[in-house]
């Protein structure tokens, strides 16, 4: 078994991280443990033009750069598919 997979610890700070800049582009500080996580974001409260300031932001704060054919609405449905997307795309960089 991986250290990861023993350890809950990098799986919950991914979530945090990811909550936190939806509680920054939504500017809803502290709004974290009250988003449900399969809730779709549209229904958060987050827009089209907010979509691409949380999708840059991912970017920005996993050092990552999400290729084309995966913005799609799917990945950015909810915050567990962008956590599910971050999650595919560090494991492909590993």
């Amino acid at each position: 078994m991986s250290p990861a997979a023993e350890d809950p610890k990098p799986q919950f700070a991914l979530r945090h991280r990811l909550l936190g800049l939806v509680e920054k582009v939504l500017d809803r500080p502290g709004a974290g443990p009250s988003l449900a996580p399969e809730a779709a974001l549209s229904e958060l409260g987050v827009s089209s033009l907010k979509m691409v300031s949380l999708m840059l932001s991912v970017e920005v704060e996993f050092d990552l750069s999400i290729p084309q054919n995966e913005i799609t609405p799917e990945n950015f449905r909810s915050i567990n598919s962008v956590e599910a997307l971050v999650r595919r795309l560090l494991a492909a960089e590993g």
